[in-house]
């Protein structure tokens, strides 16, 4: 289904309303400080030649790879940003964790909020207060390194909270490989933001972009059913080739 890849980014389909953008990893969403290249919808107006009818249907997390929509004209984005606040679209992902799961498949119910006590003004945890939230997960093999034990799962989000599926996976003790903010220490997401990561704390991360990737996505749009596919990069797949 991939269509070609440049400089900018892997394209996985393309029409006259839609862009699906297979993201990489350590790429930004929206515009930083940055030059044109910096941030992923600056590169979409750059390969569609358009400044401002242009929207950004989904967005990941820097470090999370995967399937990205974007609309091209205001009517598309209005549509699609309904079916998404009605639930109605179906994501999955991988993700690689620390440990061997003991279930094979499970469900994470678990209220998010802020975490008040980190000294991370953007990070949230579990808390009674929180938004109810909902992760499904499913183990698809589980293998070991010189660096330890680790599981590959699909995972399968109900909700669609901040940073919900890092945080759940945290919460029940296995923790997405790379993680910086919701890994063993948080010290290490500022360390990046101040630009004072030391090698052992790369050592430690094991990985050099937190190990999630939007794999999947499904949905009913306009009298059709959408199912979009992307491949995780290199370094995620030659991590569970084991």
């Amino acid at each position: 289904m991939n269509i070609t890849t440049d400089y900018l980014f892997e394209l996985i389909y393309e029409d006259n309303n839609l862009l699906v953008i297979n993201k990489p990893a350590d790429l930004v969403c929206h515009p930083t400080k940055g030059d044109v290249y910096s941030s992923l919808i600056s590169r979409a107006r750059l390969h569609l030649d358009q400044t401002n009818t242009v929207h950004m249907i989904n967005r990941l997390d820097r470090e999370t790879s995967g399937i990205v929509l974007v609309a091209k004209n205001d009517e598309t984005a209005k549509e699609l940003r309904q079916l998404w606040e009605s639930g109605d679209e179906h994501k999955s992902y991988d993700a690689i964790v620390h440990g061997h799961m003991k279930l094979d498949s499970d469900t994470i119910d678990a209220p998010l909020g802020r975490n008040a006590a980190s000294r991370v003004a953007i990070k949230d945890c579990v808390r009674p207060d929180g938004r109810p939230s909902k992760t499904c997960f499913t183990v698809t093999k589980r293998f070991s390194r010189s660096e330890g034990n680790f599981s590959l799962l699909e995972v399968r989000p109900a909700t669609g909270r901040k940073h919900q599926i890092r945080i759940h996976l945290a919460h029940i003790g296995h923790p997405i490989v790379g993680d910086k903010l919701y890994g063993h220490d948080e010290d290490c997401y500022l360390a990046l933001v101040e630009r004072r990561l030391t090698n052992e704390q790369k050592k430690q991360l094991i990985l050099p972009c937190h190990a999630l990737h939007a794999k999947e996505l499904n949905f009913d749009w306009r009298g059709k059913k959408w199912r979009f596919k992307a491949r995780s990069e290199e370094w995620f797949r030659n991590f569970i080739a084991t």
